[in-house]
């Protein structure tokens, strides 16, 4: 999941719910629509999850970047969006301690809803871009726990019977979310730019600000929904086993996740790898799309969001996807230690393919739709592994669920660390030196891949 690990960690389970004697399991499909079916809940939140994190973090660039802000700026102020989700292990612990976990999904979507509606009013203001970067600061903190209330109803409500076959759905209604952030509601601001306002579609500057305040209230809408539909068919979520009773065994149980977390035999090593694995997909994550969309005369491709949505946003995301399954089968059929190292190449090396097509300005559609297509199946495909060690490797031990968060929470702070100063190398570089840079940050995920340990049987 792109997911990736924006997906929350909560505490420890309530114990699994056992069948009466004799009783079978049931499958996925019989579990689907049976009464009070998690399929009632399970989905949507996660796509509420998404669909808000997409919003944040990525399609706000390409929103920064039409309203006439410059390639630094825009990846900077967008990538510092991620930070609530990298740091929200610090503050899980605390949302357990208060009301039910469905209270926290509903009051934080409400919030976002209401926030992404007032967003859409801000950009009325005189000094808008101010009002509006404020408001996406406090709007990822509530994301953020919105995340972590939404995984713990999931994780306390199911047993791990239904937990495991609801994981393939779970994953599927995360990654639709961006599908339809990046995809979708960037193609609708194209559209309504040029065919409904009548704004050419190759300039930037705040006359973009009409079709972006329609798309802010559109996402409100759903969120919206989504937050009175979860009030009638989401449970509340039941207390985890080792949830704190105050703020101070909170505290105490926060540190003490610290100290054995890096008490772990070459804890340093994994930290490496976890920090560093995506080095290069950190440097391409904000610039890519830029890249298709600035003009062919600043060494861009000169897509509009029409395509740029279509391209990027939609074919790009469905090879993901499918790269994701065929990874995950890869891996499951000859196991981690013999796959990582392929799987990091995997990762990097097809990054390549934006190097040549910034050298060669293709005008092919079709061209461009393979070369981001083929780089996305291999991130796809790739990034399976990076996942997987989280789990196997690094995560193991008392704080297990909170440990593999800190794994991925380091996967967060590289990718907010390259997004914030890409855009700025990149202007300073143009874009074929930069993909050149891209290929040299590869040397260190190839490294720290080569090293990894392996201390716990795959």
């Amino acid at each position: 999941m792109h997911q990736e690990s924006t997906q929350p960690q909560a505490p420890s389970a309530a114990k699994p719910q056992r069948l009466p004697p004799g009783a079978e399991h049931p499958s996925l499909l019989a579990a689907m629509f049976r009464p009070g079916t998690p399929m009632l809940w399970v989905p949507s939140s996660y796509f509420a999850m998404a669909l808000t994190y997409m919003m944040l973090t990525s399609v706000t660039s390409i929103m920064f970047k039409n309203l006439g802000m410059d390639n630094g700026k825009a990846a900077e102020y967008a990538s510092y969006l991620i930070l609530a989700y990298t740091i929200k292990p610090l503050f899980a612990p605390f949302v357990e301690m208060y009301r039910t976990k469905k209270f926290f999904v509903l009051c934080t979507q409400v919030i976002v809803g209401i926030g992404f509606a007032g967003v859409a009013l801000a950009m009325s203001l005189p000094n808008y871009m101010v009002v509006m970067v404020f408001l996406f600061g406090l709007l990822s903190l509530v994301g953020a726990t919105q995340d972590i209330a939404s995984d713990g109803v999931y994780v306390t409500s199911l047993d791990s019977r239904a937990q495991s076959l609801f994981c393939g759905i779970q994953s599927l209604s995360w990654n639709v979310g961006p599908i339809v952030a990046s995809g979708g509601m960037v193609y609708l601001s194209g559209w309504l730019h040029t065919h409904y306002f009548g704004h050419p579609a190759g300039e930037f500057g705040p006359q973009w600000i009409e079709s972006w305040r329609v798309i802010f209230f559109i996402v409100a809408a759903i969120i919206i929904v989504s937050a009175i539909w979860h009030a009638r068919v989401m449970p509340d979520g039941a207390k985890a086993e080792n949830a704190p009773r105050s703020v101070g065994e909170a505290g105490f149980i926060l540190w003490d996740s610290f100290v054995t977390f890096f008490q772990k035999r070459d804890v340093w090593l994994m930290v490496g790898f976890a920090f560093l694995f995506r080095l290069s997909i950190g440097l391409l994550e904000k610039i890519g799309p830029f890249f298709m969309v600035d003009p062919v005369a600043k060494g861009g491709l000169g897509l509009s969001n029409e395509l740029l949505g279509l391209v990027y946003g939609t074919y790009g995301l469905i090879a993901v996807l499918v790269g994701s399954l065929l990874g995950g089968i890869f891996v499951s059929r000859r196991g981690l230690p013999s796959t990582l190292f392929i799987l990091c190449c995997a990762v990097n090396i097809p990054n390549v393919t934006f190097l040549l097509m910034a050298m060669y300005q293709p005008e092919s559609l079709w061209v461009i739709s393979a070369g981001v297509a083929i780089e996305k199946f291999f991130y796809g495909f790739g990034s399976v592994g990076f996942m997987i060690y989280l789990m196997q490797q690094l995560a193991p031990g008392k704080y297990s669920t909170t440990h593999y968060a800190f794994g991925t929470g380091l996967m967060g702070l590289c990718m907010m660390v390259t997004g914030v100063v890409s855009g700025h190398l990149q202007q300073a570089l143009g874009y074929v030196h930069y993909f050149w840079l891209v290929m040299a940050a590869t040397i260190p995920s190839f490294l720290v891949t080569w090293f990894a340990p392996f201390h716990h049987k795959d």
